[in-house]
Protein backbone atom coordinates (compact mmCIF):
# COMPACT_ATOMS: atom_id res chain seq x y z
CA UNK A 1 0.00 0.00 0.00
CA UNK A 2 1.58 3.31 -1.09
CA UNK A 3 1.39 6.25 1.29
CA UNK A 4 -1.40 8.62 0.30
CA UNK A 5 0.89 11.59 0.85
CA UNK A 6 3.18 10.19 -1.82
CA UNK A 7 0.22 9.85 -4.17
CA UNK A 8 -0.77 13.46 -3.58
CA UNK A 9 2.76 14.69 -4.35
CA UNK A 10 3.01 12.62 -7.50
CA UNK A 11 -0.37 13.66 -8.80
CA UNK A 12 0.32 17.33 -8.20
CA UNK A 13 3.62 16.96 -10.06
CA UNK A 14 1.81 15.18 -12.85
CA UNK A 15 -0.65 18.03 -13.25
CA UNK A 16 2.22 20.51 -13.47
CA UNK A 17 4.04 18.37 -16.02
CA UNK A 18 0.83 17.87 -17.95
CA UNK A 19 0.58 21.62 -18.49
CA UNK A 20 4.09 21.77 -19.85
CA UNK A 21 3.61 18.69 -22.01
CA UNK A 22 6.53 16.84 -20.35
CA UNK A 23 5.15 13.63 -18.90
CA UNK A 24 8.06 11.27 -18.45
CA UNK A 25 7.71 8.18 -16.36
CA UNK A 26 5.56 9.91 -13.74
CA UNK A 27 2.50 8.67 -15.65
CA UNK A 28 3.42 5.05 -15.00
CA UNK A 29 4.25 5.77 -11.37
CA UNK A 30 0.99 7.59 -10.74
CA UNK A 31 -1.00 4.85 -12.42
CA UNK A 32 0.71 2.16 -10.34
CA UNK A 33 -0.05 4.04 -7.13
CA UNK A 34 -3.62 4.74 -8.19
CA UNK A 35 -4.34 1.06 -8.67
CA UNK A 36 -2.59 0.24 -5.37
CA UNK A 37 -4.94 2.37 -3.33
CA UNK A 38 -8.20 0.77 -2.32
CA UNK A 39 -9.77 3.85 -0.72
CA UNK A 40 -10.03 6.47 -3.46
CA UNK A 41 -11.68 8.99 -1.18
CA UNK A 42 -8.25 10.55 -0.65
CA UNK A 43 -8.48 11.93 -4.17
CA UNK A 44 -11.29 14.26 -3.22
CA UNK A 45 -8.95 16.21 -0.93
CA UNK A 46 -6.29 16.92 -3.54
CA UNK A 47 -5.77 20.35 -4.98
CA UNK A 48 -6.66 20.05 -8.64
CA UNK A 49 -6.15 23.24 -10.64
CA UNK A 50 -7.80 23.54 -14.01
CA UNK A 51 -5.86 21.34 -16.41
CA UNK A 52 -6.26 20.42 -20.03
CA UNK A 53 -5.29 17.03 -21.36
CA UNK A 54 -2.19 17.12 -23.58
CA UNK A 55 -4.39 16.25 -26.54
CA UNK A 56 -6.79 19.16 -25.92
CA UNK A 57 -6.40 22.63 -27.36
CA UNK A 58 -5.68 24.99 -24.43
CA UNK A 59 -7.92 27.76 -25.72
CA UNK A 60 -11.05 25.68 -26.38
CA UNK A 61 -13.71 25.94 -23.64
CA UNK A 62 -16.20 23.27 -22.73
CA UNK A 63 -19.38 23.39 -24.78
CA UNK A 64 -21.29 23.55 -21.50
CA UNK A 65 -19.83 26.33 -19.30
CA UNK A 66 -20.84 24.81 -15.98
CA UNK A 67 -18.14 22.75 -14.29
CA UNK A 68 -20.14 21.63 -11.28
CA UNK A 69 -18.89 18.25 -10.11
CA UNK A 70 -21.84 16.04 -9.18
CA UNK A 71 -19.71 12.94 -8.69
CA UNK A 72 -20.22 11.14 -5.40
CA UNK A 73 -16.66 11.96 -4.29
CA UNK A 74 -17.19 15.72 -4.50
CA UNK A 75 -20.92 16.40 -4.42
CA UNK A 76 -21.68 20.08 -4.83
CA UNK A 77 -23.46 21.45 -1.78
CA UNK A 78 -24.49 24.82 -3.15
CA UNK A 79 -28.03 24.61 -4.47
CA UNK A 80 -27.50 27.39 -6.98
CA UNK A 81 -24.43 25.68 -8.41
CA UNK A 82 -26.35 22.44 -8.89
CA UNK A 83 -29.20 24.29 -10.54
CA UNK A 84 -26.74 25.99 -12.88
CA UNK A 85 -25.39 22.58 -13.88
CA UNK A 86 -28.86 21.35 -14.85
CA UNK A 87 -29.86 24.64 -16.44
CA UNK A 88 -26.72 24.74 -18.58
CA UNK A 89 -27.24 21.26 -19.95
CA UNK A 90 -30.96 21.77 -20.52
CA UNK A 91 -30.43 25.02 -22.39
CA UNK A 92 -27.48 23.72 -24.39
CA UNK A 93 -29.46 20.67 -25.45
CA UNK A 94 -32.30 22.90 -26.65
CA UNK A 95 -29.83 24.86 -28.79
CA UNK A 96 -28.21 21.65 -30.02
CA UNK A 97 -31.40 20.09 -31.32
CA UNK A 98 -32.64 23.38 -32.77
CA UNK A 99 -29.48 23.99 -34.80
CA UNK A 100 -29.32 20.38 -36.01
CA UNK A 101 -32.71 19.46 -37.50
CA UNK A 102 -31.43 16.60 -39.67
CA UNK A 103 -29.00 13.75 -39.06
CA UNK A 104 -26.60 15.37 -41.51
CA UNK A 105 -26.51 18.59 -39.51
CA UNK A 106 -26.15 16.72 -36.24
CA UNK A 107 -23.16 14.65 -37.39
CA UNK A 108 -21.46 17.74 -38.82
CA UNK A 109 -22.04 19.62 -35.55
CA UNK A 110 -20.78 16.73 -33.44
CA UNK A 111 -17.67 16.42 -35.61
CA UNK A 112 -16.88 20.10 -35.06
CA UNK A 113 -17.40 19.73 -31.31
CA UNK A 114 -15.14 16.67 -31.16
CA UNK A 115 -12.36 18.42 -33.06
CA UNK A 116 -12.53 21.37 -30.67
CA UNK A 117 -12.35 18.90 -27.78
CA UNK A 118 -9.12 17.31 -29.01
CA UNK A 119 -10.47 14.37 -31.02
CA UNK A 120 -8.76 13.47 -34.29
CA UNK A 121 -10.80 12.56 -37.37
CA UNK A 122 -10.15 9.12 -38.90
CA UNK A 123 -11.78 8.79 -42.35
CA UNK A 124 -13.18 5.31 -42.86
CA UNK A 125 -11.40 5.07 -46.21
CA UNK A 126 -7.99 5.93 -44.72
CA UNK A 127 -5.27 3.66 -43.34
CA UNK A 128 -5.71 4.05 -39.59
CA UNK A 129 -2.38 2.43 -38.78
CA UNK A 130 -0.66 5.52 -40.19
CA UNK A 131 -2.81 7.87 -38.10
CA UNK A 132 -2.66 6.14 -34.72
CA UNK A 133 0.05 6.85 -32.18
CA UNK A 134 0.09 3.75 -29.93
CA UNK A 135 2.48 5.41 -27.47
CA UNK A 136 0.05 8.00 -26.21
CA UNK A 137 -3.51 8.44 -25.08
CA UNK A 138 -5.69 9.02 -28.12
CA UNK A 139 -9.09 10.47 -28.90
CA UNK A 140 -10.56 9.80 -32.33
CA UNK A 141 -13.77 9.71 -34.32
CA UNK A 142 -14.98 8.42 -37.66
CA UNK A 143 -18.04 9.13 -39.79
CA UNK A 144 -20.11 6.94 -42.09
CA UNK A 145 -22.45 8.32 -44.76
CA UNK A 146 -22.58 11.69 -43.05
CA UNK A 147 -25.34 10.32 -40.80
CA UNK A 148 -23.58 8.06 -38.28
CA UNK A 149 -20.51 8.54 -36.14
CA UNK A 150 -18.29 6.70 -33.68
CA UNK A 151 -16.03 8.57 -31.23
CA UNK A 152 -13.62 6.88 -28.85
CA UNK A 153 -10.77 7.41 -26.44
CA UNK A 154 -8.13 4.78 -25.92
CA UNK A 155 -5.49 4.88 -23.22
CA UNK A 156 -1.82 4.11 -23.64
CA UNK A 157 -2.09 1.43 -20.92
CA UNK A 158 -5.16 -0.27 -22.38
CA UNK A 159 -5.19 -3.93 -23.39
CA UNK A 160 -7.99 -6.10 -24.87
CA UNK A 161 -8.42 -7.83 -21.50
CA UNK A 162 -9.72 -4.51 -20.20
CA UNK A 163 -12.61 -4.58 -22.69
CA UNK A 164 -14.52 -1.59 -24.02
CA UNK A 165 -17.04 0.60 -22.26
CA UNK A 166 -19.39 1.74 -25.00
CA UNK A 167 -22.64 3.65 -25.37
CA UNK A 168 -24.70 3.23 -28.51
CA UNK A 169 -27.57 5.55 -29.36
CA UNK A 170 -29.46 6.62 -32.45
CA UNK A 171 -29.59 10.11 -33.92
CA UNK A 172 -32.34 9.65 -36.48
CA UNK A 173 -35.76 10.96 -35.55
CA UNK A 174 -39.20 10.75 -37.08
CA UNK A 175 -39.32 13.06 -40.07
CA UNK A 176 -40.65 13.36 -43.59
CA UNK A 177 -38.52 12.96 -46.70
CA UNK A 178 -38.82 14.76 -49.99
CA UNK A 179 -39.78 12.27 -52.69
CA UNK A 180 -37.32 11.68 -55.58
CA UNK A 181 -39.87 13.50 -57.73
CA UNK A 182 -41.71 15.92 -55.49
CA UNK A 183 -43.71 17.68 -58.19
CA UNK A 184 -47.44 17.56 -57.60
CA UNK A 185 -50.25 19.10 -59.59
CA UNK A 186 -51.61 22.35 -58.24
CA UNK A 187 -55.02 22.30 -56.62
CA UNK A 188 -56.84 25.53 -57.47
CA UNK A 189 -53.59 27.48 -57.10
CA UNK A 190 -52.28 25.69 -54.01
CA UNK A 191 -48.72 24.44 -54.48
CA UNK A 192 -48.14 21.04 -52.90
CA UNK A 193 -45.01 19.05 -52.09
CA UNK A 194 -44.57 15.31 -52.52
CA UNK A 195 -43.14 13.81 -49.32
CA UNK A 196 -42.84 10.37 -47.72
CA UNK A 197 -43.05 9.56 -44.02
CA UNK A 198 -39.89 8.36 -42.33
CA UNK A 199 -40.94 5.80 -39.72
CA UNK A 200 -44.16 6.98 -38.05
CA UNK A 201 -44.21 10.56 -39.29
CA UNK A 202 -47.08 12.31 -41.08
CA UNK A 203 -49.59 11.29 -38.43
CA UNK A 204 -52.08 13.96 -37.39
CA UNK A 205 -49.66 15.34 -34.76
CA UNK A 206 -47.66 16.69 -37.72
CA UNK A 207 -50.57 18.76 -38.97
CA UNK A 208 -50.83 22.50 -38.38
CA UNK A 209 -47.14 22.75 -37.55
CA UNK A 210 -44.58 25.18 -38.99
CA UNK A 211 -42.37 22.96 -41.12
CA UNK A 212 -38.94 23.81 -42.45
CA UNK A 213 -36.76 22.09 -45.03
CA UNK A 214 -33.14 20.98 -44.86
CA UNK A 215 -30.64 18.25 -45.54
CA UNK A 216 -27.76 17.37 -47.83
CA UNK A 217 -27.23 18.77 -51.32
CA UNK A 218 -24.91 17.40 -54.00
CA UNK A 219 -23.78 19.96 -56.54
CA UNK A 220 -21.21 20.36 -59.26
CA UNK A 221 -18.30 22.44 -58.08
CA UNK A 222 -17.57 24.71 -61.03
CA UNK A 223 -14.04 25.53 -59.87
CA UNK A 224 -12.88 21.92 -59.45
CA UNK A 225 -15.26 20.19 -61.84
CA UNK A 226 -15.98 17.58 -59.13
CA UNK A 227 -19.16 16.84 -57.21
CA UNK A 228 -19.31 18.42 -53.77
CA UNK A 229 -21.77 18.36 -50.90
CA UNK A 230 -23.18 21.02 -48.62
CA UNK A 231 -25.92 21.21 -46.01
CA UNK A 232 -28.95 23.46 -46.16
CA UNK A 233 -31.38 24.48 -43.43
CA UNK A 234 -34.31 26.87 -43.76
CA UNK A 235 -34.58 27.41 -39.98
CA UNK A 236 -36.13 29.60 -38.66
CA UNK A 237 -38.15 30.01 -41.85
CA UNK A 238 -41.06 27.53 -42.28
CA UNK A 239 -41.83 26.58 -45.86
CA UNK A 240 -44.68 24.09 -45.43
CA UNK A 241 -47.88 23.44 -43.54
CA UNK A 242 -50.21 20.44 -43.46
CA UNK A 243 -53.67 21.86 -42.75
CA UNK A 244 -56.26 19.98 -40.76
CA UNK A 245 -59.87 19.88 -41.87
CA UNK A 246 -62.09 21.94 -39.58
CA UNK A 247 -64.51 19.90 -37.42
CA UNK A 248 -67.43 21.76 -39.00
CA UNK A 249 -67.13 19.40 -41.98
CA UNK A 250 -68.21 16.46 -39.82
CA UNK A 251 -67.09 12.87 -40.37
CA UNK A 252 -64.32 13.57 -42.95
CA UNK A 253 -62.49 15.65 -40.31
CA UNK A 254 -62.29 12.75 -37.87
CA UNK A 255 -60.08 10.37 -39.83
CA UNK A 256 -58.46 7.97 -40.31
CA UNK A 257 -56.53 9.96 -42.89
CA UNK A 258 -54.75 8.91 -46.06
CA UNK A 259 -51.07 9.93 -45.79
CA UNK A 260 -50.66 9.99 -49.55
CA UNK A 261 -53.57 12.24 -50.41
CA UNK A 262 -54.61 14.04 -47.22
CA UNK A 263 -51.31 14.70 -45.43
CA UNK A 264 -49.68 16.70 -48.21
CA UNK A 265 -47.67 19.80 -47.25
CA UNK A 266 -48.85 23.08 -48.74
CA UNK A 267 -45.82 25.16 -49.75
CA UNK A 268 -47.34 28.05 -51.67
CA UNK A 269 -50.13 29.58 -53.67
CA UNK A 270 -50.24 31.25 -57.05
CA UNK A 271 -53.03 32.13 -59.44
CA UNK A 272 -51.29 30.54 -62.41
CA UNK A 273 -50.49 33.77 -64.20
CA UNK A 274 -47.01 34.17 -62.68
CA UNK A 275 -45.54 30.83 -63.75
CA UNK A 276 -41.85 31.19 -64.59
CA UNK A 277 -39.85 29.03 -66.94
CA UNK A 278 -36.34 27.84 -66.14
CA UNK A 279 -33.58 29.80 -67.77
CA UNK A 280 -31.27 28.17 -70.29
CA UNK A 281 -28.60 27.85 -67.61
CA UNK A 282 -31.04 26.36 -65.04
CA UNK A 283 -32.06 23.67 -67.50
CA UNK A 284 -28.60 22.13 -67.08
CA UNK A 285 -29.67 20.72 -63.70
CA UNK A 286 -30.97 17.11 -63.83
CA UNK A 287 -33.52 18.12 -61.21
CA UNK A 288 -35.50 20.35 -63.56
CA UNK A 289 -38.90 18.75 -64.06
CA UNK A 290 -38.59 16.57 -60.93
CA UNK A 291 -39.16 19.39 -58.47
CA UNK A 292 -40.83 22.75 -58.78
CA UNK A 293 -38.65 25.55 -60.08
CA UNK A 294 -39.61 27.64 -57.07
CA UNK A 295 -38.30 24.92 -54.73
CA UNK A 296 -35.08 24.48 -56.71
CA UNK A 297 -34.41 28.19 -56.58
CA UNK A 298 -35.09 28.22 -52.84
CA UNK A 299 -32.65 25.34 -52.22
CA UNK A 300 -30.15 26.95 -54.58
CA UNK A 301 -30.23 30.11 -52.49
CA UNK A 302 -29.75 28.18 -49.24
CA UNK A 303 -26.87 26.21 -50.73
CA UNK A 304 -25.21 29.25 -52.28
CA UNK A 305 -24.87 27.64 -55.70
CA UNK A 306 -26.77 28.20 -58.96
CA UNK A 307 -29.70 25.97 -59.87
CA UNK A 308 -27.70 24.66 -62.82
CA UNK A 309 -25.15 23.15 -60.41
CA UNK A 310 -27.70 21.17 -58.39
CA UNK A 311 -27.27 17.42 -58.97
CA UNK A 312 -29.45 15.85 -56.24
CA UNK A 313 -30.44 16.17 -52.60
CA UNK A 314 -31.78 14.34 -49.55
CA UNK A 315 -34.13 16.76 -47.81
CA UNK A 316 -36.28 16.49 -44.70
CA UNK A 317 -39.39 18.43 -43.75
CA UNK A 318 -39.23 19.14 -40.01
CA UNK A 319 -40.63 21.21 -37.15
CA UNK A 320 -38.80 24.55 -37.04
CA UNK A 321 -40.16 25.60 -33.66
CA UNK A 322 -37.36 25.82 -31.14
CA UNK A 323 -37.51 23.81 -27.95
CA UNK A 324 -38.19 25.66 -24.72
CA UNK A 325 -38.34 25.31 -20.97
CA UNK A 326 -41.86 25.03 -19.57
CA UNK A 327 -43.99 24.32 -16.54
CA UNK A 328 -44.88 26.67 -13.71
CA UNK A 329 -41.38 26.25 -12.31
CA UNK A 330 -39.65 25.56 -15.63
CA UNK A 331 -39.32 21.92 -14.67
CA UNK A 332 -39.78 20.59 -18.23
CA UNK A 333 -38.18 20.77 -21.65
CA UNK A 334 -40.56 20.81 -24.62
CA UNK A 335 -38.69 20.10 -27.85
CA UNK A 336 -38.77 18.38 -31.24
CA UNK A 337 -36.72 15.30 -32.15
CA UNK A 338 -36.17 14.18 -28.56
CA UNK A 339 -36.21 10.52 -29.70
CA UNK A 340 -33.30 10.18 -29.82
CA UNK A 341 -31.15 13.22 -29.99
CA UNK A 342 -31.28 13.52 -26.21
CA UNK A 343 -29.49 10.29 -25.24
CA UNK A 344 -27.00 10.82 -28.07
CA UNK A 345 -26.20 14.33 -26.85
CA UNK A 346 -25.83 13.16 -23.24
CA UNK A 347 -23.55 10.24 -24.11
CA UNK A 348 -21.32 12.42 -26.26
CA UNK A 349 -21.01 15.09 -23.58
CA UNK A 350 -20.08 12.42 -21.04
CA UNK A 351 -17.34 11.02 -23.29
CA UNK A 352 -15.84 14.47 -23.84
CA UNK A 353 -15.97 15.38 -20.16
CA UNK A 354 -14.44 12.05 -19.13
CA UNK A 355 -11.71 12.54 -21.71
CA UNK A 356 -10.84 15.94 -20.25
CA UNK A 357 -10.89 14.71 -16.65
CA UNK A 358 -7.33 14.78 -15.22
CA UNK A 359 -8.06 11.58 -13.28
CA UNK A 360 -8.86 9.86 -16.57
CA UNK A 361 -5.44 10.85 -17.84
CA UNK A 362 -3.69 9.34 -14.82
CA UNK A 363 -5.59 6.04 -14.99
CA UNK A 364 -5.50 5.73 -18.73
CA UNK A 365 -6.06 2.01 -19.24
CA UNK A 366 -9.54 2.37 -20.72
CA UNK A 367 -11.20 2.20 -24.12
CA UNK A 368 -14.38 4.29 -24.10
CA UNK A 369 -16.62 4.67 -27.13
CA UNK A 370 -19.84 6.35 -28.22
CA UNK A 371 -21.57 5.20 -31.41
CA UNK A 372 -24.33 7.37 -32.86
CA UNK A 373 -26.42 5.51 -35.43
CA UNK A 374 -28.84 6.40 -38.16
CA UNK A 375 -31.96 4.45 -39.19
CA UNK A 376 -32.97 2.96 -35.82
CA UNK A 377 -36.52 4.13 -36.39
CA UNK A 378 -36.78 1.97 -39.52
CA UNK A 379 -35.05 -1.16 -38.25
CA UNK A 380 -31.31 -0.32 -38.31
CA UNK A 381 -30.65 -2.54 -41.35
CA UNK A 382 -28.42 -0.18 -43.32
CA UNK A 383 -24.71 0.56 -43.53
CA UNK A 384 -25.22 3.59 -41.29
CA UNK A 385 -27.58 1.76 -38.92
CA UNK A 386 -26.63 -0.35 -35.91
CA UNK A 387 -26.73 -3.52 -38.02
CA UNK A 388 -24.16 -1.98 -40.37
CA UNK A 389 -21.39 -2.76 -37.87
CA UNK A 390 -19.90 0.70 -37.27
CA UNK A 391 -19.08 -0.03 -33.62
CA UNK A 392 -17.57 -3.41 -34.46
CA UNK A 393 -15.58 -2.00 -37.37
CA UNK A 394 -14.24 0.88 -35.26
CA UNK A 395 -13.06 -1.43 -32.49
CA UNK A 396 -11.49 -3.94 -34.90
CA UNK A 397 -9.61 -1.25 -36.80
CA UNK A 398 -8.38 0.37 -33.59
CA UNK A 399 -6.97 -2.98 -32.46
CA UNK A 400 -5.33 -3.51 -35.83
CA UNK A 401 -3.81 -0.02 -35.74
CA UNK A 402 -2.33 -0.84 -32.34
CA UNK A 403 -0.82 -3.97 -33.92
CA UNK A 404 -2.56 -6.34 -31.52
CA UNK A 405 -2.99 -9.60 -33.43
CA UNK A 406 -3.17 -12.47 -30.95
CA UNK A 407 -5.77 -15.14 -31.83
CA UNK A 408 -9.10 -14.58 -30.10
CA UNK A 409 -8.33 -10.95 -29.26
CA UNK A 410 -11.66 -9.61 -30.46
CA UNK A 411 -13.70 -12.33 -28.76
CA UNK A 412 -11.85 -11.77 -25.50
CA UNK A 413 -12.38 -8.03 -25.76
CA UNK A 414 -16.14 -8.33 -26.20
CA UNK A 415 -16.37 -10.86 -23.37
CA UNK A 416 -14.84 -8.22 -21.12
CA UNK A 417 -16.95 -5.34 -22.40
CA UNK A 418 -20.16 -3.57 -21.44
CA UNK A 419 -22.30 -1.72 -23.97
CA UNK A 420 -25.15 0.59 -23.01
CA UNK A 421 -27.93 0.85 -25.56
CA UNK A 422 -29.16 4.34 -24.71
CA UNK A 423 -32.60 5.12 -26.08
CA UNK A 424 -35.51 7.05 -24.65
CA UNK A 425 -38.18 5.17 -22.77
CA UNK A 426 -41.60 6.19 -21.46
CA UNK A 427 -42.38 8.70 -18.71
CA UNK A 428 -45.56 8.17 -16.77
CA UNK A 429 -48.40 9.99 -18.51
CA UNK A 430 -50.67 11.19 -15.67
CA UNK A 431 -53.74 11.07 -17.94
CA UNK A 432 -53.25 7.38 -18.77
CA UNK A 433 -51.86 5.79 -15.62
CA UNK A 434 -53.91 2.64 -16.23
CA UNK A 435 -51.75 1.60 -19.22
CA UNK A 436 -48.55 1.46 -17.15
CA UNK A 437 -47.25 -1.54 -15.25
CA UNK A 438 -47.36 -1.05 -11.50
CA UNK A 439 -43.95 -0.11 -10.03
CA UNK A 440 -42.61 0.59 -13.54
CA UNK A 441 -43.62 4.22 -13.97
CA UNK A 442 -40.61 6.50 -14.59
CA UNK A 443 -40.89 10.12 -13.45
CA UNK A 444 -39.17 13.30 -14.70
CA UNK A 445 -36.09 14.89 -13.09
CA UNK A 446 -35.26 11.64 -11.33
CA UNK A 447 -32.74 9.68 -13.38
CA UNK A 448 -32.28 7.21 -16.20
CA UNK A 449 -34.66 4.27 -16.58
CA UNK A 450 -33.68 0.66 -17.24
CA UNK A 451 -35.67 -0.84 -20.12
CA UNK A 452 -36.77 -4.40 -19.41
CA UNK A 453 -38.65 -6.95 -21.49
CA UNK A 454 -39.26 -10.63 -20.85
CA UNK A 455 -39.44 -11.43 -24.58
CA UNK A 456 -36.05 -10.10 -25.63
CA UNK A 457 -37.12 -6.81 -27.20
CA UNK A 458 -34.60 -5.23 -24.83
CA UNK A 459 -31.09 -6.58 -24.25
CA UNK A 460 -31.02 -6.03 -20.48
CA UNK A 461 -30.48 -9.24 -18.50
CA UNK A 462 -29.98 -10.02 -14.81
CA UNK A 463 -26.30 -9.13 -14.59
CA UNK A 464 -26.82 -6.09 -16.78
CA UNK A 465 -29.46 -4.83 -14.38
CA UNK A 466 -27.11 -5.40 -11.44
CA UNK A 467 -24.26 -3.59 -13.21
CA UNK A 468 -26.42 -0.48 -13.73
CA UNK A 469 -27.63 -0.54 -10.14
CA UNK A 470 -24.04 -0.80 -8.88
CA UNK A 471 -22.91 2.01 -11.17
CA UNK A 472 -25.72 4.21 -9.90
CA UNK A 473 -24.79 3.46 -6.30
CA UNK A 474 -21.16 4.42 -6.88
CA UNK A 475 -22.16 7.62 -8.67
CA UNK A 476 -25.03 8.59 -6.34
CA UNK A 477 -27.59 8.24 -9.15
CA UNK A 478 -31.15 6.98 -9.06
CA UNK A 479 -32.34 4.19 -11.36
CA UNK A 480 -35.91 3.83 -12.57
CA UNK A 481 -37.50 0.86 -14.30
CA UNK A 482 -39.80 0.49 -17.26
CA UNK A 483 -41.44 -2.65 -18.59
CA UNK A 484 -44.51 -2.82 -20.78
CA UNK A 485 -47.72 -4.44 -19.54
CA UNK A 486 -48.70 -7.89 -20.82
CA UNK A 487 -51.61 -6.37 -22.73
CA UNK A 488 -49.47 -3.84 -24.63
CA UNK A 489 -46.90 -4.20 -27.38
CA UNK A 490 -43.24 -3.43 -26.78
CA UNK A 491 -41.04 -1.21 -28.88
CA UNK A 492 -37.50 -2.07 -29.84
CA UNK A 493 -33.98 -0.65 -29.64
CA UNK A 494 -30.52 -1.22 -31.09
CA UNK A 495 -29.62 -3.23 -27.97
CA UNK A 496 -30.48 -6.75 -29.17
CA UNK A 497 -28.79 -6.11 -32.53
CA UNK A 498 -25.51 -4.99 -30.96
CA UNK A 499 -25.63 -7.71 -28.32
CA UNK A 500 -26.13 -10.48 -30.87
CA UNK A 501 -23.47 -9.19 -33.28
CA UNK A 502 -20.74 -8.70 -30.66
CA UNK A 503 -21.57 -11.12 -27.85
CA UNK A 504 -20.91 -8.26 -25.41
CA UNK A 505 -23.18 -7.73 -22.45
CA UNK A 506 -25.58 -5.03 -23.56
CA UNK A 507 -27.94 -3.06 -21.36
CA UNK A 508 -30.95 -1.07 -22.53
CA UNK A 509 -31.68 2.14 -20.66
CA UNK A 510 -32.44 5.76 -21.40
CA UNK A 511 -34.00 9.07 -20.54
CA UNK A 512 -37.78 8.76 -20.07
CA UNK A 513 -39.99 11.08 -22.11
CA UNK A 514 -43.64 11.92 -22.69
CA UNK A 515 -45.26 11.85 -26.15
CA UNK A 516 -42.87 9.45 -27.85
CA UNK A 517 -43.13 9.65 -31.66
CA UNK A 518 -45.01 12.92 -31.53
CA UNK A 519 -43.56 15.88 -33.40
CA UNK A 520 -42.76 17.43 -29.99
CA UNK A 521 -42.04 15.71 -26.71
CA UNK A 522 -41.47 16.46 -23.03
CA UNK A 523 -38.68 15.54 -20.62
CA UNK A 524 -37.65 16.83 -17.21
CA UNK A 525 -35.24 19.76 -17.31
CA UNK A 526 -32.77 17.89 -15.07
CA UNK A 527 -32.84 14.74 -17.17
CA UNK A 528 -30.12 15.80 -19.61
CA UNK A 529 -27.69 16.68 -16.83
CA UNK A 530 -28.59 13.53 -14.88
CA UNK A 531 -27.92 11.41 -17.96
CA UNK A 532 -24.55 13.09 -18.59
CA UNK A 533 -23.64 12.45 -14.97
CA UNK A 534 -24.68 8.79 -15.15
CA UNK A 535 -22.86 8.18 -18.44
CA UNK A 536 -19.73 9.89 -17.15
CA UNK A 537 -19.90 7.65 -14.09
CA UNK A 538 -20.29 4.66 -16.41
CA UNK A 539 -17.07 5.48 -18.25
CA UNK A 540 -15.30 6.00 -14.94
CA UNK A 541 -16.55 2.99 -12.98
CA UNK A 542 -17.81 0.22 -15.27
CA UNK A 543 -14.56 -1.74 -15.17
CA UNK A 544 -14.47 -1.59 -11.39
CA UNK A 545 -18.05 -2.85 -11.17
CA UNK A 546 -17.48 -5.71 -13.62
CA UNK A 547 -14.30 -6.78 -11.83
CA UNK A 548 -16.37 -7.08 -8.67
CA UNK A 549 -18.57 -9.79 -10.23
CA UNK A 550 -17.08 -13.29 -10.01
CA UNK A 551 -18.69 -14.71 -13.16
CA UNK A 552 -19.49 -11.84 -15.46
Amino acid sequence: MTDTKELATLLENLLKLQKSGSLGEIVGQAQRIYHDISDLSVLSGLSTPEVLSPHTSPDVPERVPSEVNLDNSNLATDVNEKEKYFDDFANDYIEFTYKNPTTYHLVQSVAELLKKSGFEYLPEAADWSKLFDPEKTGAYFTIRNGTSLAAFTIGSFWSPAKGVGAIGSHIDALTTKLKPVSNKSKVDGYELLGVSPYAGALSDVWWDRDLGIGGRVIYKNESSGKLSTTLVNSTPHPVAHIPTLAPHFGTPSNGPFNKETQAVPVVGFSDGNDEEKPTEDEQKSPLIGKHSLKLLRYISKLAGVPVSSLIDFDLDIFDVQKGTRGGLSNEFIYAPRVDDRICSYSALQALIRRHKDPESFVTDDSFNLVALYDNEEIGSLSRQGAKGGLLESTISRAIAALKISEPGTLQRLYANSVILSADVTHLLNPNFTEVYLEHHKPLPNTGIALALDSNGHMATDLLGKVVVEQLAKLNDDKVQYFQIRNDSRSGGTIGPSISSSTGARTIDLGIPQLSMHSIRATVGYKDVGLAVKFFQGFFKNWRKVVDGIEEF
